[in-house]
């Protein structure tokens, strides 16, 4: 305390955030190209649609045993390593797709796209890391949603190419094997030079923190951190708590409505799976606007609980629309609800992460996002599972009525969320120490600040 700290913004940091977007786009690519194209990789290997539905819901169940250490390995060997493992395992489980090219291996592909799910572990929570690491005080919300933006590009492609690349030929399984190939060999060259790119770009952090809340946390001793600390402070925090579970709900629910598309379209709109992969573009295409504007929104006003809670009754009011007009008969009235839905259901996930920084700083950001994956991969096994049962025994409306229930119950846990914007208070010089802000590459603070105490977080 009492030092005078000199804050930076490094070039490196576009680099960064942009070979980590692009991995982690072709991790979920990988993702949702099973659920898309599901009736034709039930033909192709032989098996039921459940078990289609499994090798998207593979992500979801080795997120959840899986994320502790993830977070912890985030924290005591850091973000570099952590990168490498994420995109070196997305490149493992492509080459291995490539070998289950043949109907009798749907073991090996399933073996293939756990291996995927795996290194999806090690990307999830790296956004609000990587952001708060790498970017300024004015950015950051931005940064972070442009980061969260590379995985929904990733399900926007995988919604979009697969059926382009693999036409159903039920009739010509040769063909269909050959097409399948075009895309596992496709994406196994693209994640293997995403891999050898993170190794060159990704450092530990930049030489200079980027903001004065980065700052303080480096006058910390390293030996009075405590992992298992962090984890029962998170957990202690009823604000993160209630935001855990309206976080998991929301997240959730795109997880199964993105995984059923193909099934809910077809059921009325028979023979429209190259459509049906369309609108799940839209779905996403939308949502990534979403994103973008919601993280600019937030570096602009800091109004997180509001814009929180505005986005989480739009996504309930557009999840309503979308089921009473799902079977209308007028693909274009999909296209246009898929859209709604996904701009504020998919412009949502980058809200979570950045108020969960916010409200649990000085906490690590790669442990409570990783517990916000978490809960949302939790209540994405439980919603698939419960809609897919509810889609096939009864109608696609009685599976996305399900959904809506829960959507209204996250809305008032959100509501109830206290907003205590711990980070926002420290960059706005709320604490013991003078900080110097010196920027060099863009002019995001004044060129020389000293800010005074006020008072102690």
């Amino acid at each position: 305390g009492g030092g005078r700290v000199e804050t930076r913004l490094s070039r490196r940091r576009l680099a960064v955030l942009a070979v980590f977007s692009c991995y982690s786009l072709v991790n979920a690519f990988q993702w949702i190209q099973y659920s898309i194209l599901s009736n034709v990789f039930a033909v192709f290997y032989g098996v039921s649609f459940t078990q289609i539905d499994w090798l998207s819901m593979v992500y979801m169940v080795a997120y959840v045993p899986l994320i502790l250490p993830a977070t912890w390995l985030l924290d005591a060997r850091g973000l570099r390593l952590t990168a490498l493992l994420g995109s070196g395992l997305n490149a493992l489980g492509a080459w291995l797709k490539c070998g289950s090219l043949a109907p009798q291996r749907y073991p090996l592909t399933l073996a293939a796209q756990a291996v995927c799910a795996v290194a999806q572990v090690f990307i999830l929570g790296l956004p609000s890391r990587i952001a708060s690491v790498w970017f300024g005080p004015t950015e950051v919300s931005t940064a972070c949603a442009v980061a969260v933006l590379g995985n929904q590009l990733g399900t926007a492609i995988g919604f979009l190419l697969p059926p382009v690349l693999v036409p159903n030929t039920p009739n010509d399984i040769n063909l269909m094997a050959h097409n399948i190939s075009i895309m596992f060999y496709g994406t196994a060259i693209v994640s293997t030079l995403l891999f050898f790119l993170t190794g060159v770009v990704f450092e530990e952090k930049p030489k200079y923190p980027p903001s004065h809340s980065q700052a303080v946390l480096l006058t910390k001793p390293p030996e009075d951190y405590s992992y298992k600390q962090s984890i029962t402070n998170l957990f202690k925090n009823t604000p993160f708590v209630l935001l855990l579970i309206s976080y998991g709900i929301m997240t959730g629910t795109f997880y199964s409505v993105s995984t059923l598309l193909n099934q809910m379209i077809v059921t009325h709109y028979e023979g429209e799976e190259v459509n049906a992969g369309r609108i799940g573009l839209t779905l996403v295409v939308a949502g990534m606007v979403g994103s973008i504007i919601c993280g600019l929104w937030l570096d602009y006003t800091k109004t997180y609980k509001q814009t929180t809670l505005i986005v989480y009754i739009l996504s309930f009011i557009g999840l309503l629309v979308f089921t009473f007009t799902l079977d209308l008969g007028y693909l274009i009235v999909v296209f246009v609800t898929g859209g709604v839905l996904g701009f504020f259901m998919t412009g949502y996930l980058p809200l979570g992460f950045e108020f969960a920084v916010e409200i649990t700083y000085p906490e690590s950001e790669g442990t409570s996002s990783g517990l916000l994956n978490a809960s949302a991969q939790i209540f994405g096994i439980l919603f698939t599972l419960v809609q897919g049962k509810l889609t096939t025994d009864y109608s696609p409306r009685a599976g996305n009525l399900f959904l809506c229930a829960w959507i209204f119950v996250g809305i008032i846990l959100t509501a109830l969320i206290k907003s205590d914007l711990r980070r926002h208070s420290v960059n706005s010089g709320i604490m013991n120490l003078d900080v110097k802000a010196v920027p060099v590459d863009s002019p995001v603070e004044p060129e020389s600040t000293t800010l005074k105490i006020q008072s102690t977080l």
